[in-house]
């Protein structure tokens, strides 16, 4: 692999989606990358220079770290971290099973803290670097069948904003994103069939959602801000999305 000059980016959720078109924006622009999801094959495919992919689950903290210490030693410190992995389980509380709950709980809010916590004290230490979390408009907002899932992105807001002002002094920026409705493989993860055919009646009477590309660019653009600057929280949505 070659050497590069810019410092590794880390995705989590890198297999398909946002995660996906994140890498392939990053490596465009020239940084090496650790692309971290579940499915190996489908990362490989993306075909990126400089990349090392790890099959690697967010809340396996030892295996996260470790993924991540091997990226750092070819590549140097990381410079930003994506956190992007997350699950979508849509249901009525009343009835849902709560290990999907769980499951939500994981990957939402422990995935998000390890991945922040692996890096943030080489940022802090060092006086930068960027911190990146992708929540969702559902983590300002309620929506139908969506407590359990906007608990969790509620938490992420709630988590990003604090933890930013814990390291602002430190220089290290941290960056929620929340965007509304995309066009990615998120709601396939909901087992409840009627509530996925409502969702996908919603998404075709707004026409065109959001692209996996439009969040990786508002992603983009608060990473390439100057260290100095920290856009603290984009939330995007089509614009015929009315809710």
């Amino acid at each position: 692999m070659e050497s590069t000059n810019k410092g590794l980016i880390v995705i989590t959720g890198a297999s398909s989606g946002i995660g996906a078109a994140t890498a392939k924006l990053f490596s465009d622009n020239g940084f090496p990358l650790l692309l971290l999801g579940r499915r190996v094959k489908k990362m490989e495919a993306l075909n990126l220079p400089n990349t090392l992919i790890k099959k690697v689950d967010v809340t396996n903290y030892d295996a996260f770290k470790s993924a991540i210490a091997e990226a750092e030693s070819q590549f140097g410190l990381t410079e930003a971290i994506v956190n992007n992995a997350g699950m979508m389980l849509l249901g009525d509380i009343a009835i849902q099973d709560p290990m999907e709950w769980k499951k939500m709980f994981d990957v939402n809010i422990m995935g998000v803290l390890n991945g922040m916590q692996i890096v943030l004290p080489q940022m802090r230490e060092r006086k930068g670097g960027t911190i990146i979390n992708i929540s969702s408009i559902a983590g300002r907002k309620t929506f139908g069948n969506h407590a359990a899932y906007c608990g969790t992105k509620f938490g992420v807001h709630a988590i990003t904003e604090n933890a930013r002002e814990e390291a602002a002094a430190d220089n290290v920026r941290m960056v929620t994103i929340a965007p509304g409705a995309v066009e990615t493989e998120l709601l396939s993860h909901t087992s409840n069939q009627e509530i996925k055919d409502g969702y996908e009646a919603w998404k075709k009477e707004m026409g065109n959602i959001l692209k996996a590309e439009d969040i990786a660019n508002a992603i983009w653009y608060a990473f390439n801000q100057p260290q100095g600057v920290n856009v603290r929280e984009i939330v995007l949505a089509a614009t015929k999305q009315q809710q």
